[in-house]
C-alpha cells in the first residue's frame, strides 16, 4: 500500500468522479484508476461502486476512508511539527472556540499574541462544546477554548486560564434591573431565552434552576450571543451568560444583575489531546495565553 494511492482514494471519495479527482490532483486520470484498482486489490475488497461516469463508496469505503482520513491528518500533523520545530515561530495553530469566546476573550488573546509573535499563523473554527472535545480528540484542530473544562477525561490534557462566574441579563425596564442583585429562584415565573439545548450554556441553565426547584419557562432559543442578547433587549425575556460575554459595548438597552445564590460560575481554559506531544508553536501559545488571562484577572 502506497501513500499515493492513500492520497487518491481521499479524492476520489471526495468527488466522486475520477476526472475531477484527476484535475485537483494533477496527475492523469488512467494513473488515478490504476492506483484505485491496485488498492481494492491489495486490500481484497470493492471500494467504490462505479454508476455511468461517476463513482460511489461501498459501505466499506465508507469505513476505510474513516482510517484513511485519520492516517493523512497524521502524517500532515507530523510534517506540521517537523516545520515548527525546526522554526516554532512559523508554526500553524489549529485552534476551536465555543460561541461565548468569539466577541471579547478569543480576539483579544490571539491579538496580544500575535503582536509578540506575529508568523503563527491560525486556523480557527467554532464549534459547541461536544463538538469541540470530540475535534480535539479526532485531532482535526490541535487545540481548543473550552468552558467549562471537562472533568476526568483521560484522552485530553486541561489547561485552566480563569474561573467566571454568571449573571443574569434583563431588559433595561424589567422589574429586576436596578436590583444589585437576585436568587435564581426569584426567576421561577420568567421567560428564559436560551441557547439550543445541545449546547452546554442550556445545560448549565436548565441545571441550576432544576437546583432550586423550578424548570425554565423557555420562550425564545437563540443560535449565537447577539441573536440571545438582542431578544432580551427587545423585552422577550430573560437570559443567564458568562460573565466574560457581558462586556460594556454588548449592553444596549439591557441590564446585567447579579446572581448571589447559587453561585453559578465555570471553569475556562484549553484542551488538547494527551496522546500527542504539542509542537512548540502550541506550547509559546498555551503558556502565553496562562500568562495574558492571569494578568487579566489581575485586573477584573
Amino acid at each position: 500500500m502506497e501513500l499515493r494511492q492513500l492520497i487518491y482514494f481521499k479524492e476520489v471519495a471526495k468527488r466522486e468522479h475520477i476526472s475531477d479527482a484527476a484535475l485537483s490532483l494533477h496527475v492523469a486520470q488512467s494513473a488515478i484508476s490504476r492506483q484505485i484498482s491496485n488498492l481494492e486489490q491489495e486490500l481484497g475488497v470493492q471500494l467504490f461502486d462505479r454508476i455511468g461516469r461517476n463513482i460511489k463508496l461501498t459501505s466499506i469505503g465508507k469505513d476505510f476512508l474513516t482510517h484513511v482520513d485519520r492516517a493523512l491528518s497524521e502524517l500532515d500533523y507530523g510534517v506540521e511539527m517537523v516545520n515548527t520545530y525546526l522554526n516554532p515561530e512559523k508554526g500553524i495553530i489549529r485552534i476551536g472556540f465555543p460561541s461565548s469566546f468569539a466577541t471579547q476573550l478569543l480576539p483579544s488573546v490571539i491579538s496580544a499574541f500575535r503582536k509578540e509573535h506575529p508568523d503563527v499563523k491560525f486556523q480557527l473554527r467554532q464549534g459547541n462544546y461536544h463538538f469541540l472535545v470530540n475535534a480535539v480528540k479526532e485531532r482535526d484542530i490541535n487545540l481548543s477554548f473550552i468552558g467549562p473544562l471537562p472533568n476526568q477525561d483521560n484522552d485530553l490534557q486541561s489547561t485552566e486560564l480563569f474561573t467566571e462566574k454568571f449573571s443574569l441579563l434583563v431588559p433595561h425596564q424589567h422589574r429586576l434591573a436596578k436590583q444589585p442583585f437576585i436568587h435564581l429562584a426569584e426567576l421561577k415565573n420568567e421567560p428564559f431565552i436560551l441557547f439550543p439545548d445541545d449546547f452546554v450554556l442550556h445545560q448549565t441553565v436548565v441545571s441550576a434552576c432544576k437546583s432550586v426547584g423550578f424548570q425554565p419557562q423557555i420562550s425564545s432559543i437563540g443560535e449565537d450571543l447577539d441573536a440571545i442578547k438582542g431578544l432580551v433587549a427587545a423585552g422577550l425575556g430573560l437570559t443567564i451568560l458568562p460573565e466574560s460575554t457581558l462586556t460594556e459595548q454588548g449592553m444596549r438597552f439591557t441590564q446585567k444583575v447579579k446572581i448571589q445564590t447559587p453561585v453559578l460560575q465555570r471553569s475556562v481554559g484549553l484542551i488538547t489531546p494527551k496522546s500527542r506531544a504539542l509542537t512548540p508553536s502550541e506550547k509559546i501559545f498555551i503558556d502565553f495565553s496562562v500568562e495574558f488571562f492571569k494578568r487579566m484577572n489581575q485586573y477584573l
